[in-house]
């Protein structure tokens, strides 16, 4: 509900906003009623007010599928029947469409110079109310369709062009052919736009009849666009919008009630792989009990076979840290009360974790454990550290650490369109030195994948966190392996058997033995282990509340070094025989018991002898050994510029290639609406009588670029979203800067924009029956390709400046709408106000209108039944200038280039990571 809130005040400020603009370009000192012009420009404010109520809806589409999973899981177990879930949604939406509606009402009705009636008024607000609450229970329906953002984006698209082009404005009831006239009166939009028409301009100030006329100038100018003159059409789209915001939510009931989560895909190994895998398993588990059989999956082959040296030789280094103190700035609510400025979360902590030695970073929940990790491993975005940390002896520099460390997070974030081998490949090709050839690269990394025990893996696709792809348990190897393959000598690990059952978390602790035994320093943070994973570990780094240590030093067999040390304390309770030593010690060692017997385990610690051991180990491997140098390398990244682009680049064409639900899906929705809009406007483009001839036409365009443009933008948001979140976690890991990321998500389109655009082009093209010269074909697909393009690079940006999709594609609405309005087409460049003129110059929807039809008709003398050429009439009415076309050409360029570039620089300084 939190989210839904923030998600609806976003969107009242967006309406107010959006209010202001439109308010101040239709301004009613510049708007008249005196002839069919004025009212075209009229009609032209109603529609935008149709457009803006209607998808300021949009946001339930992403609102609704972020509840789906939880919802499929509670109906699915019976907890309640599906209408309980969607009347809800509906019924508490209400009151929020009435304010937003009643926002835009308010501010833009008088502004513009609406008819003064207060019944009019009214009618007014309660149509748009109803264009708004329909608006909102089709994309909830929508969204239930869908189910995955990327196909209810692109489902949407479709079903919104088709009842918008059928709707009357894009092209009138006079020419829509006959095997689209069930569309056009199906369409919602349709009924809005003849009910909202006919409030206005049977009104009296449209009244008053023209010279040589017998009809109001309102009669007029409705016969003029096809819009049904009669009176009662207010309330026939009125009932027939209720009748659709009913059916809507009914459809989103059903759907609820029928339709399935999408299938979770599995991880797939061949025949023969799994035939073995079960062979292993049987014969280490087999008559064995759970204790023992888990025991022995940890232990694995390691007393049979011996590790073998790898391929690639590293360094042993130790990390020392002495007194780290870490603190945030304390929350303003907490402030006020004068609690303090800070807040500390480590509290003079001090260690040292050295090679071949496995540490168990553990303590209650907030004791700081991933805290700490995070300070050490530099992984901090924000706060005030405090305190010594050396490596080998030397200050820690986090640009040199960062090619001798691996950070494996807790969340197991991986690019999903790839396989398990190539996301090794990936990682090992930007993270190992340059001068490591590809032959030993390759050993390493099947090295590596024997050593985590995936070969059998080896084809299988990552997928998504539990719907596609890896099992978790496979998933957390995999981020072992990742690191692995960069060949660091320093490995964190934040809790990498959360979530896992008993066998599956043996399997991954047998995993980072292996990596131990290999002589590496590994520290692993894990809340409450079973009493087998818990003695696999070497040495405890024990926290408790406050960010301070209580126990650093070895378990020892059956961990009796650490039994005896918190026994020897008085007070303490006895273990029992048999009885998990990591629960005992988390038992013992609660702040309740610290006020039970009066003592501080923390003073206890330092007053101890293992202390005063532990800091002489520190103080003797904060020294330098002699003949060691300090890390050093001559680049800040392993790879070069140019490898590290050609490296993203190779990814992206992976991912892209092997998503059929954004690749595949846009394909077969740009094919789609081609054959739309090519049918809905069959042979149009070659009519060129009248004026309403080249409406129609610039229509044609219009729709296209419209939903064409704002489909491929919000279908791709959700991809980078999920990218961006894996961009975070390389980028912290070394292996690229910004540039090369955003240089591979930028080009990776290309090819597919370009593939969809002469699909779409050589569709809509021949369907409408444009001219068919090389010239304006060339100019047609040239000015199609470039839309698309700075359409998709803008939603990547849109994505880049703004925390999460949801947010993005509120975001991006509001920059649609503008540039609709200020596109030409809705209203005229020369019928704008002088202060609003310069936002069409900028606005790149109205350079490509600009050019699509200035290379179609710009050199155009057949004569319209004005007596003016076509040729003049785009330049008296637009302002579109044949000589002009290469200007607008480069223009077109340049907006595609400038948000590919703004994409790239707001990847690399808007951060949305805070840790």
């Amino acid at each position: 509900m939190k989210r839904n809130c923030f998600v609806y005040a976003f969107r009242a400020f967006q309406v107010i906003f959006m209010a202001f603009v439109t308010m101040s370009v239709f301004w009613k000192t510049e708007m008249h009623h005196r002839s069919i012009d004025d009212g075209q420009i009229y009609m032209g404010a109603l529609f935008f007010s149709l457009l803006t109520v209607m998808f300021n809806g949009s946001s339930e589409l992403a609102l609704t599928i972020i509840k789906l999973p939880v919802f499929f899981k509670q109906r699915d177990c019976d907890f309640y029947p599906s209408w309980a879930f969607a009347l809800p949604n509906w019924i508490l939406n209400i009151p929020f469409s009435c304010v937003e509606v009643a926002i835009w009402v308010l501010l833009t009705y008088f502004a513009i110079g609406y008819d003064s009636s207060a019944e009019r008024f009214f009618k007014h607000y309660l149509l748009l109310l109803l264009v708004n609450q329909m608006a909102s229970g089709m994309f909830r329906f929508i969204a239930v369709l869908g189910r995955i953002l990327v196909i209810a984006h692109v489902l949407s698209a479709y079903i919104v062009l088709v009842i918008l082009v059928l709707g009357g404005f894009l092209i009138s009831h006079g020419n829509v052919k006959k095997w689209w006239l069930w569309g056009y009166w199906s369409s919602p939009v349709m009924y809005s736009q003849n009910a909202i028409s006919v409030n206005e301009f049977l009104a009296k100030s449209w009244s008053h009849i023209l010279p040589g006329t017998n009809e109001t100038l309102g009669i007029i100018i409705l016969k003029s666009r096809g819009i049904f003159p009669e009176e009662n059409w207010y309330w026939i789209g009125a009932g027939a919008l209720f009748g659709y915001v009913l059916i809507f939510n009914f459809l989103f009931i059903v759907a609820l009630s029928y339709l399935k989560p999408p299938g979770k895909g599995q991880s797939t190994v061949t025949e023969e792989a799994f035939r073995q895998q079960q062979n292993s398993i049987f014969e280490k588990t087999t008559l064995q009990p759970r204790e023992e059989a888990t025991r022995m999956l940890i232990a694995g082959s390691a007393n049979s076979n011996e590790m073998k040296g790898m391929v690639l030789p590293f360094l042993p280094y130790c990390v020392t840290f002495d007194n780290i103190s870490y603190s945030v700035d304390m929350p303003k609510e907490m402030r006020a009360h004068g609690i303090g400025d800070k807040l500390m979360l480590l509290n003079g902590v001090s260690g040292c974790f050295r090679p071949g030695v496995l540490t168990a970073l553990m303590g209650v929940s907030g004791a700081g454990k991933t805290t700490l990790m995070d300070v050490l491993a530099g992984r901090k975005t924000y706060g005030y550290i405090k305190g010594n940390i050396t490596i080998s002896g030397y200050p820690k520099k986090q640009e040199t650490f960062a090619r001798i460390s691996g950070y494996c997070e807790q969340n197991d974030i991986h690019s999903p369109n790839v396989t398990v081998y190539e996301s090794l490949v990936y990682s090992s090709w930007l993270r190992l030195p340059s001068e490591i050839d590809s032959v030993k690269r390759k050993m390493f990394i099947d090295e590596v994948m024997e050593l985590v025990e995936m070969k059998t893996l080896k084809d299988v696709l990552v997928g998504l966190p539990g719907i596609t792809g890896l099992s978790t348990e496979q998933r957390k190897r995999l981020t072992i392996a990742v690191e692995l393959v960069a060949n660091p000598s320093i490995i964190f690990m934040d809790e990498p058997t959360s979530g896992l059952d008993a066998r599956s978390a043996a399997i991954v602790m047998r995993t980072v033995r292996n990596t131990v035994d290999t002589g590496r320093t590994v520290v692993f943070t894990i809340h409450q282990p079973s009493i087998d994973i818990f003695e696999s570990f070497d040495e405890l780094f024990l926290m408790k509340l406050g960010g301070e240590e209580i126990y650093v030093g070895p378990l020892g067999n059956n961990s009796h070094h650490l039994i005896n040390y918190f026994e020897a304390i008085q007070g303490i309770m006895k273990i029992k025989n048999g009885y998990n030593p990591a629960t005992w010690m988390l038992e013992v060692t609660t702040s309740a018991q610290e006020i039970a017997l009066g003592v501080d385990f923390n003073e206890v610690y330092k007053n101890s002898e293992l202390y005063k051991r532990n800091k002489a180990l520190i103080m003797e491997l904060s020294q330098p050994s002699i003949g060691s140098n300090d890390l050093y390398f001559s680049t800040q990244y392993s790879q070069s510029f140019l490898t590290q682009c050609i490296a993203c680049f190779w990814k992206q064409n992976l991912s892209y290639w092997r998503n059929p639900t954004y690749s595949a899906i846009r394909f077969f929705f740009t094919i789609m609406i081609a054959l739309m809009l090519g049918s809905i406007f069959w042979n149009l483009g070659g009519k060129k009588d009248t004026q309403q001839d080249l409406f129609n036409a610039m229509g044609s365009m219009f729709g296209g670029v419209l939903f064409m443009g704002v489909s491929y933008s919000t279908a791709v948001q959700p991809i980078v979203s999920i990218e961006r979140t894996v961009f975070y976690r390389e980028r912290s890991a070394g292996m690229y800067s910004a540039f090369p990321y955003a240089f591979g998500q930028v080009v990776v389109e290309q090819p597919y924009i370009l593939a969809q655009s002469v699909i779409y082009c050589i569709i809509v093209y021949s369907m409408i029956g444009f001219e068919w010269t090389t010239t304006k074909f060339f100019w047609y697909i040239f000015f199609t390709y470039f839309t698309l393009l700075y359409y998709t690079y803008y939603g990547m940006l849109a994505v880049s400046l703004t925390p999460n999709d949801t947010i993005a594609a509120i975001v991006s609405s509001f920059f649609y709408g503008m540039w609709n309005l200020f596109s030409g087409f809705v209203v005229p460049k020369k019928a704008l106000p002088i202060w609003w003129s310069w936002y069409y110059w900028i606005c790149p929807v109205s350079w490509t209108l600009y050019g699509l039809l200035v290379s179609q008709y710009g050199n155009d003398n057949n004569l319209l039944n004005t007596k003016q050429t076509v040729a003049e009439f785009l330049t008296s009415y637009f302002g579109y200038k044949y000589d002009l076309l290469g200007v607008v050409a480069i223009i077109v360029v340049f907006f595609a280039i400038l948000f590919a570039i703004l994409f790239g620089f707001a990847i690399k300084f808007a951060k949305f990571q805070n840790r």
